[in-house]
């Protein structure tokens, strides 16, 4: 009659076999499962191309491929050469390339020691001193034992433990390798984005300093004004705290641009205070054309995705572990060598000796704990299905966000190039008119004041569209080269 301790032995002991009858028991699928994929990214369709603004309409080449040296686009040899500079001399590619280089060679190792037998050679020279016992003369025998031999080990992996093994420190390690990839591109972009700030802060600050100028000498003409009569005290008060609000601005705005500069400095691998000349904002052309990728490429294209998915494979391998350690697992060893009381004995033909054997582990009952931690795996597994679904649709909201405002960015700085442009025609107007004697010299300086106004809100949604061309090539995983994933020896 089965005891209840028995009936729980036999229970325990048909898991391997019940596992083994299952094709699909060992492991999960390593490929994540499909995700439904957008018909469109955003809510509203990508137009085919962008509102005209500084005589450019930037074209949406839907189905396009991602482009790997982006930045070359915007037509500037400097931007490159800080691109490449940064790509060549940043600390963090540099620790992150050494990490990702150790990485392969602990992939290379535990392949090698798991599937390749393992020999080791060893000597041993020992003096001993004999056990005396009652009523036995002395004195107590010392001699010696000197031996020498080779020792090989061989594990035999019956159920694929070491495989789903190495297959997880495989894929960590791609893990590692499209994070050196997201972070080539990250830095590719954030010294694409630095410089073009940088350009576009240096040309605030003199277009801001210029109007101080501006506001102060119409703030002088109005308390003249005002001193004539010509204009009340309020009129005068207005002016000066016009002018003294926009002084105010500089010394934060000077602060931000040199911040800036530090910034791209330290993205280059130079000191803060070696950070380079600022570009000619002017030179700067916005890309024409931009990628547009099509979502089932997207998956491929975005290192971000690609991390998420080796994770998905790292999960699926270790459950294969933690279910192969459910198997009896076989070891083979064999020795020879020679030994004896003393050296010209142990190099005598007398001395040979030599050893084989095989071991043979079934685990029986660890307390429940094998069968925990598969189960453990195997929620870890499906949590990081789910984080992968989790990274595709977050790479699809980051396109949809970037298209958006990309086109929101056209569309507003055509507004503002025409407002400059009105602004501008009234300036030269009123000019005219001041040489000609029909208008007060203050009202010039009031009118140059607004055109330079206008010049800044070109400015700043001028750069907002470089910037945000930028982040959608970054969206669209433009690769900056392409990584060398892990490979299982």
């Amino acid at each position: 009659m089965r005891t209840p301790s028995t009936r729980a032995y036999f229970r325990l002991s048909a898991v391997p076999l019940a596992l083994a009858l299952s094709a699909c028991a060992f492991a999960p699928d390593s490929k994540p499962p499909a995700v439904a994929q957008p018909a469109q990214y955003g809510v509203e369709a990508t137009p085919a191309a962008g509102a005209s603004a500084q005589g450019v309409a930037q074209r949406f080449e839907r189905g396009a491929q991602p482009v790997p040296e982006w930045w070359k686009r915007y037509g500037s040899n400097e931007l490159n050469a800080l691109v490449e500079e940064g790509l060549a001399n940043s600390p963090d590619l540099g620790a992150a390339e050494r990490n990702l280089a150790g990485a392969r060679e602990q992939l290379r190792a535990q392949v090698n020691s798991s599937l390749l037998p393992s020999v080791d050679a060893g000597a041993n020279a020992k003096r001993n001193r004999a056990l005396t016992m009652p009523n036995l003369p002395e004195p107590t025998a010392l001699y010696n034992i000197y031996t020498g031999q080779i020792q090989a080990t061989y594990d035999l992996d019956l159920f694929g433990a070491a495989r789903f093994a190495n297959a997880s420190l495989a894929a960590k390690v791609e893990q590692q390798a499209f994070q050196l990839e997201s972070a080539r591109r990250s830095l590719a972009g954030n010294i694409v984005t630095g410089a073009i700030t940088s350009a576009s802060l240096a040309e605030r600050v003199a277009l801001t300093e210029k109007q101080v100028v501006l506001l102060r000498q119409v703030a002088r003409d109005t308390q003249r004004r005002y001193e004539l009569g010509s204009a009340s005290q309020n009129d005068a008060l207005d002016a000066d705290q016009d002018a003294a609000t926009q002084e105010a601005s500089l010394p934060g705005l000077r602060a931000q641009w040199q911040a800036t500069r530090h910034a791209l400095a330290v993205l280059l691998g130079r000191n803060p205070d070696q950070a380079p000349p600022d570009l000619a904002f002017s030179m700067l052309a916005v890309p024409e054309q931009v990628p547009v990728v099509v979502p089932s490429e997207l998956l491929a294209a975005r290192p971000d995705i690609q991390v998420a998915e080796a994770v998905v494979q790292a999960a699926a391998a270790d459950v294969g572990v933690a279910t192969a350690q459910l198997f009896p697992s076989l070891s083979l060893s064999a020795s020879m060598g020679k030994g004896g009381f003393n050296w010209p004995a142990a190099l005598s033909g007398a001395g040979s000796i030599w050893a084989i054997g095989a071991s043979l582990t079934q685990p029986i009952f660890h307390g429940g704990a094998l069968l925990a931690e598969r189960r453990a795996a195997k929620e870890r597994y499906e949590g990081s299905v789910l984080q992968y679904k989790q990274t595709v649709l977050v790479a699809f909201r980051d396109v949809a966000d970037t298209l958006s405002r990309l086109d929101a960015d056209g569309q507003a700085l055509a507004s503002a190039e025409a407002s400059r442009r009105a602004a501008e025609q009234s300036y030269r107007n009123t000019a005219s008119r001041v040489r000609l004697g029909a208008l007060a010299p203050y009202t010039e300086y009031a009118a140059e004041q607004h055109y330079v106004a206008a010049r800044l809100r070109e400015l700043e949604y001028a750069n907002t569209r470089l910037t945000e061309t930028a982040a959608l090539f970054q969206a669209m995983g433009s690769p900056v080269r392409a990584p060398q994933v892990a490979q299982q020896q």
